[in-house]
């Protein structure tokens, strides 16, 4: 099936350029009735998932999204690489704009955790943190991935990310960097990977670790010939100052850097979809078709738990995507679209 609709798309009740005095009544979803189920769950209130509620609320379907509220786009002090914000944008000012908008057009937001999907006749039920069991024509799975943190203290790591003392995306922020002393937490060959990467942006590249640096002979000379300095000992001690961080080595050793890029790896949240047999990209983040269908029918996957690259634009794409193919493949249901 196409993403376009074979019909026209409802437009905004209000006149051009203006939003609904009263968006509640202007954009309300149809509603067949309060016990039938929602349209679409959506799992996950970061980009992915708020667009895809945008959206499915624009298409006048009932949509509940339950975000767990930990999403790693709250933890940007800013991002520069996001278009149309040429001065930046705050992870969280951008969240909550997202979220603002998917009410506006009628999409439930709630705060709480999905524990258990499964399915439900035709549909799925959801058992989650607030309240009674969602019932849903469709799932979309945005739950992201989680990143593998270094040994500190939840408020020491979130205070030195907010002061970009401590950073995990180089495509993200690396621009800002240029020139300054650059360590990389990852002594394998992922962390080297990373390290090369940065190279373009700064002289002065440090390879550390937390357990000993594991870089084989033809990997150590990589780094030399790129001018990366790996540094054997491991990590022991971390010391955020006002404007530098002081890494103590397990050899008594100190290392002084302007910013360190953490690329001990992460995982996806796939839990959910595991439990309702998702096909997964080498056990990871679930497979899907060019529209964001996964291998269960009625379920969809969008944003950084799909394989692919991990930024608020792509995620967004996806969210949009899914939302489409949501739309459409109801209506196909429903008989609502052109017989081939």
């Amino acid at each position: 099936m196409s993403d376009r609709p074979d019909s026209a798309a409802p437009t905004d009740a209000a006149a051009p350029g203006q939003w609904p005095a009263t968006p509640a009544e202007a954009q309300a979803p149809v509603t067949p009735g309060e016990d039938a189920p929602v349209d679409c769950l959506v799992i996950g209130g970061g980009p992915a998932g708020l667009t895809a509620a945008i959206y499915l609320g624009r298409f006048r379907r009932r949509v509940m999204l339950v975000d767990r509220g930990d999403g790693r786009l709250k933890m940007i002090p800013r991002s520069h690489n996001h278009a149309g914000y040429p001065e930046g944008v705050v992870g969280t000012d951008l969240i909550e704009n997202m979220a603002a908008q998917a009410r506006m057009y009628g999409a439930e937001l709630e705060q709480g955790e999905v524990t258990t999907l499964g399915r439900d006749g035709e549909g799925f039920r959801a058992e989650w943190s607030g309240g009674a069991p969602i019932r849903a024509r469709t799932v979309l799975i945005a739950t992201g991935v989680v990143n593998h943190r270094p040994p500190l203290a939840e408020a020491v790591h979130d205070d030195a990310v907010q002061r970009g003392l401590l950073r995990y995306c180089p495509i993200c922020d690396a621009f800002e960097q240029a020139g300054r002393r650059i360590g990389v937490l990852g002594g394998d060959r992922h962390g080297l990977a990373e390290a090369l990467f940065l190279r373009s942006y700064s002289p002065d590249i440090t390879l550390l670790s937390l357990t000993g640096e594991t870089l084989d002979a033809t990997e150590q000379d990589e780094a030399r010939i790129a001018g990366v300095t790996v540094i054997p000992a491991p990590v022991s001690g971390f010391d955020f100052d006002d404007d530098t961080l002081t890494l103590t080595l397990a050899d008594g050793d100190r290392v002084t850097l302007d910013t360190l890029y953490v690329a001990l790896g992460s995982h996806t949240r796939n839990g959910l979809g595991m439990d309702l047999g998702t096909e997964l990209v080498e056990g990871e983040c679930f497979a899907t078709d060019p529209h964001q269908r996964t291998s269960v029918e009625g379920v969809y996957a969008a944003g950084d738990a799909v394989e692919g690259l991990d930024q608020i634009s792509v995620a967004m794409g996806t969210g949009a995507r899914a939302a489409v193919a949501i739309h459409n493949d109801l209506r196909a249901k429903d008989g609502q679209v052109l017989k081939d």
